[in-house]
């Protein structure tokens, strides 16, 4: 299958001279923005010149961090991402690279002497190497096609490679006389993938040789296999690692092809052991998604998570360990109800770091490996990214509903954090930004429910403001502190209004008993507690109860759909963003069915299956005679989770009936919005629909 971010073609392989790195002066320089803003309210204009920093990585010694910056440029509609070193304690910032091209994937060697990064400034995506200064850049490899990511061997005498592999015919191999026919041959599923058709390719794991000057003879451990590792369409590096010897390799793969793969989440752990060549599955019998290994500083054991239920792709992430000399495994997380993520050691094996989602935010956490007992390190209203190992201190990224992303120092011990990247302080102070509260509410079924309250800058509780209701997509992705370039909510609320962010029956962070009570239930309690949501808030002061939207993007979309033929003249205005409208139909053009399968409890023509049946018949299209309010249809043409027709049998329905609304279709854009200049006529459009029936 096609990598979803990544350049990569077919494989040949063989080496060529290094080169020196080549200045593109045909292409204009994106560089960092510096606005000088005429006001200090954010616009969409603003949002989109924040830097987008990430892929921090700390140095062997401890005492340095590599990362990236991705900045945007309205004008060329397109991004550049530059590399950047500094200490520790944040200082000595040096920028690294300065081209047109993208650098990324930038790791240090494991002697801590070298940088590698991929960029395409040869023409392909290959790998150069240069000094922690940013002197003495050169390519270290040519391989055929190029490569989208690597990683070192602990000695740093190798690297594994990620490459896509032609292995299905295609139709011009079947067809050679007919190269002008752009016809795909279909016989089985999944033909496409979130964004991206089948073409016949594999995304593989190579394996090559590193000599400090270039990387050679690589060769791929799945030669033949037509299946993908790292996972599509979310998985990276953190899905494999190398053994502390530098003698296996342990990958994540979900080994099934067609209907198995489309109704399927088993994805195992495999164990290859680059001496024998031979592959061992290591999770075999573990039905769900097995994913993200790593192993012992000794190399005797591995862990890796796992999730129990088939099918289901919301489950919790268990830790589990396996002794590789005994086999005996460990369940080590059964007492935490939450699921961890980012693994790394914060010693020589018996304490682990890692990231969790708990109550909205997430947050840093360390694990005792022998009781299995789990601590908080941090708290607050934020949501931490990833954490890093340098030193006495770690490392780690947060955002929050105010702030994107920046680098932060970690105390191990208090958890007290201080900023040190201030990528984007220069235009942070220029703004006054919204505040963020956080409310309990009590549910229809007598619940306690989380509920983000974002009010606008300059907040006045002596005014009346409109409000609109935000609804969660997923349907279980955490409605935690998260920042957004398409749903920010410091821009929602820049534009005058105040948000009501509820997390709603099925959402993650809250227990794994609350977020399984959306499944097979789509339109039941979750649809009643975004209702009471706003039913208890509308009842403030400050909030004018007749000038109330809902918005929601995905299932949020699907969300929005129900209520608009369920509110009861509680809403004004709507806008759906890619959700479904009919569910039928969504099922039977979907990719990934284990999904449907399990959310609506089975096909729409098992007419004897009671829960399918339910399912089914609350599906939004079955209540559009309802519709009464003006709405916002919105969707990317190459959206194939949720097909474009979904919106276009939304808007045409809402035509027909007479009632105000609009179409914004985006014919280059997927489930998401990722160019800027249509990041930016979405947020006008966005605020124009909604200030013309929420607004005076």
């Amino acid at each position: 299958m096609r990598n979803l971010i990544l350049l990569s073609v077919f494989v040949s392989l063989f080496f060529s001279c290094q080169t020196d790195i080549q200045q593109d002066t045909e292409t204009p320089l994106i560089s960092k923005n510096q606005p000088e803003l005429p006001s200090d309210i954010m616009t969409p204009e603003v949002l989109w010149s924040f830097g987008r920093l990430g892929d921090v990585q700390v140095s062997p010694s401890g005492d340095k961090i590599l990362y990236g910056v991705s900045y945007y440029s309205i004008g060329q509609n397109r991004s550049n991402r530059e590399l950047f070193i500094m200490n520790t304690d944040g200082s000595g910032k040096v920028q690294l690279t300065e081209t047109p091209q993208n650098e990324f994937n930038a790791i240090w060697h494991p002697d801590g002497k070298q940088i590698v990064y991929l960029t395409s400034a040869s023409g392909e995506v290959q790998a150069w190497s240069m000094n922690d200064d940013g002197s003495g850049k050169k390519q270290i490899s040519n391989i055929d096609g190029g490569f989208n990511s690597l990683s070192f061997s602990p000695d740093g005498e190798m690297v594994l490679l990620i490459k896509d592999v032609q292995i299905d015919q295609t139709t011009e191999d079947i067809h050679p006389d007919l190269p002008g026919s752009d016809a795909r041959i279909i016989s089985d599923l999944m033909y496409r993938h979130w964004d991206t058709w089948e073409d016949g390719s594999y995304s593989h794991i190579f394996i090559a040789d590193f000599n400090d000057q270039e990387i050679s003879n690589a060769m791929d451990i799945m030669p033949g296999e037509p299946f993908d590792s790292p996972l599509l369409p979310w998985g990276g590096l953190e899905e494999i690692a190398w053994t502390p010897d530098g003698k296996g390799i342990a990958y994540t793969c979900k080994k099934l092809r067609g209907i198995e793969y489309t109704l399927s989440t088993n994805s195992d752990i495999y164990l290859y052991d680059l001496e024998s060549g031979k592959t061992k599955n290591l999770t075999k019998g573990m039905p769900g998604y097995d994913k993200a290994p790593l192993f012992s500083p000794d190399g005797r054991k591995i862990y890796w998570l796992s999730m129990e239920r088939a099918g289901f792709e919301a489950d919790k992430d268990r830790l589990f360990e396996l002794d590789l000399e005994t086999g005996e495994k460990r369940y080590l997380t059964e007492d935490f109800d939450h699921s961890p993520s980012g693994l790394l050691w914060a010693d020589e094996g018996n304490t682990l770091y890692f990231v969790a989602g708990v109550m909205a935010t997430f947050q840093i956490y360390k694990m005792d490996v022998q009781s299995g007992s789990v601590e908080a390190i941090t708290s607050g209203i934020h949501d931490y990214h990833s954490v890093a190992v340098a030193g006495d201190q770690l490392i780690a990224t947060r955002v929050n509903m105010t702030k994107p992303q920046e680098i932060y120092s970690v105390d191990p011990g208090t958890g007290e954090a201080k900023e040190i990247s201030f990528e984007n302080k220069h235009i942070l102070d220029q703004l006054t930004m919204p505040t963020v509260e956080k409310r309990w509410i009590t549910t229809t079924d007598n619940q306690e429910m989380l509920t983000w309250v974002i009010y606008p800058p300059h907040f006045d509780k002596s005014k009346k403001y409109p409000t609109i209701l935000y609804c969660e997509g997923g349907p279980q992705s955490p409605l935690s502190q998260f920042w957004s370039y398409r749903w920010n909510f410091s821009q929602m609320a820049s534009n005058g209004y105040i948000v009501v962010a509820p997390n709603r029956r099925g959402v993650l962070t809250m227990g794994q008993e609350w977020t399984d009570q959306i499944s097979k239930d789509n339109s039941g309690q979750a649809m009643q507690d975004l209702l009471r949501a706003i039913d208890v808030m509308k009842e403030e002061s400050f909030i004018d109860g007749e000038k109330l939207g809902a918005i929601g993007a995905s299932f949020g979309g699907f969300s929005v759909f129900w209520l608009a033929g369920n509110h009861q003249n509680r809403f004004k205005a709507f806008i759906a963003h890619c959700g479904v409208f009919n569910s039928e139909m969504e099922y039977m053009t979907t990719d990934e069915m284990f999904f449907d399968n399990w959310e609506k409890g089975g096909a729409p023509w098992e007419k004897n299956n009671p829960v399918a049946r339910k399912s089914f018949a609350n599906s939004p299209h079955q209540f559009v005679q309802n519709w009464d309010t003006p709405i916002l249809v919105i969707h990317g043409e190459h959206d194939y989770r949720i097909p474009y027709t979904q919106g276009m049998a939304a808007f045409n329905s809402a035509q027909l009936l007479g009632i105000p609304s609009k179409l914004l279709f985006f014919p280059s854009e997927t489930h998401w919005v990722l160019r800027p200049q249509n990041g930016i006529l979405w947020q006008r459009e966005f605020k124009g629909w909604l200030d013309q029936w929420l607004k005076d």
